[in-house]
């Protein structure tokens, strides 16, 4: 909205995507701020808690929190993008997609789980079709609509890998595994208080900043990024999920008093998956979500080694659960892998001229 009072009204400021930007950032966390205090007034009514895995007895006490707010902090970031992008953009546009279909398909996930009143959810087939299929959707709409021209990039390497514009099914399939991986690791982190907030927001900061300079003709060519037309628009959108973001922490600090249960950790997965594709980061997106990896990693190495050995590598995975069977008070727990998250994207910017 606002950059068409510029291109109606000639209002010059609008045209900045920076100034846009700034206002999506605070118009998302007042939002999200505001509209929290009465979602959890109505899930407390409405009995909308999560329910808590019989395996993590210690969490008990957390029963009676209230789960799904996702759904406020994904609302405030769509409707701050809409005020501020222009939404006509095609990468703004599937980027408001990914944002709400990853988010639908969560708040099914939670729904099941009040509705059971147990941790399982949907079951895994439904989940991942769906996933799947909305994956397919986004990918499919990057290669053949907008005719996305990616190449794949090795951090710390200036010329690509691989060029994926010739080979649009290579590419459509990679970004799926992206998808699906993002979005499940994320939802895999998400288990103690703000643990997966603050990494988010460290991945969306790097990749905003990717996405900026991919957008802007005078950066791209200084750092030697490549130029990708009109996506600077979408560092508007990315801002905005991150006030959002900011907003939901001042509720889901420890002890957190909602949580963002499956419609919010899908939806950020997905968004970050969405963002490390436009900004030709996929390989990158290893470093700047480190904890996303290194949770899910620790997820397969105890699944894989009990399967083949009958042993168990961790105490308990995911590793956080790990560290609180081993005696870690749960706020050090949090504290330290937000340090982790912080550094490993520090490191992931230097890629930027360290090339």
């Amino acid at each position: 909205m606002l950059y068409y009072l510029y291109s109606e009204f000639g209002i010059n400021v609008f045209r900045y995507i920076t100034f846009r930007a700034g206002i999506s950032f605070f118009l998302a966390f007042f939002l999200c701020v505001v509209l929290m205090p009465y979602f959890m007034a109505w899930a407390k009514r409405s009995n909308a808690s999560q329910p808590i895995s019989k395996f993590v007895p210690a969490h008990q006490s957390k029963h009676n929190t209230p789960t799904m707010g996702g759904i406020v902090f994904v609302f405030s970031a769509i409707v701050a993008s809409l005020f501020s992008a222009q939404f006509t953009n095609s990468f703004v546009f599937l980027g408001l997609i990914v944002l709400l279909g990853f988010c639908l398909i969560g708040a099914r996930d939670d729904y099941v789980k009040i509705s059971a009143k147990n941790n399982a959810g949907m079951k895994p087939r439904s989940k991942m079709f769906f996933l799947f299929s909305l994956s397919l959707f986004v990918s499919f709409y990057l290669s053949y609509v907008i005719n996305f021209d990616s190449s794949l990039y090795v951090p710390f390497m200036k010329k690509p890998l691989f060029y994926m514009g010739d080979f649009p099914l290579v590419s459509t399939c990679f970004w799926i595994l992206v998808f699906l991986a993002t979005t499940n690791a994320v939802n895999i982190t998400d288990g103690l208080d703000g643990l997966a907030t603050v990494p988010s927001i460290c991945a969306l900061i790097s990749l905003s900043i990717f996405v900026y300079i991919a957008g802007n003709y005078e950066l791209a060519k200084y750092l030697l990024w490549p130029r990708i037309t009109d996506a600077g628009e979408l560092f508007v959108v990315s801002v905005a999920f991150i006030g959002a973001l900011f907003g939901f922490l001042w509720y889901n600090c420890h002890p957190a008093q909602v949580f963002m249960g499956d419609s919010g950790s899908l939806a950020t997965g997905g968004f970050i998956a969405y963002m490390a594709i436009v900004s030709n980061n996929e390989i990158l997106l290893i470093l700047i979500g480190s904890i996303f990896v290194i949770e899910t990693l620790s997820v397969i190495l105890q699944i894989g080694s009990y399967k083949t050995r009958n042993k168990r590598i961790f105490l308990m995975a995911p590793i956080h659960h790990h560290f609180e069977k081993k005696g870690w008070a749960e706020n050090k727990i949090i504290v330290r892998f937000w340090i982790i998250a912080i550094l490993s994207n520090i490191i992931a910017l230097m890629s930027l001229k360290i090339r």
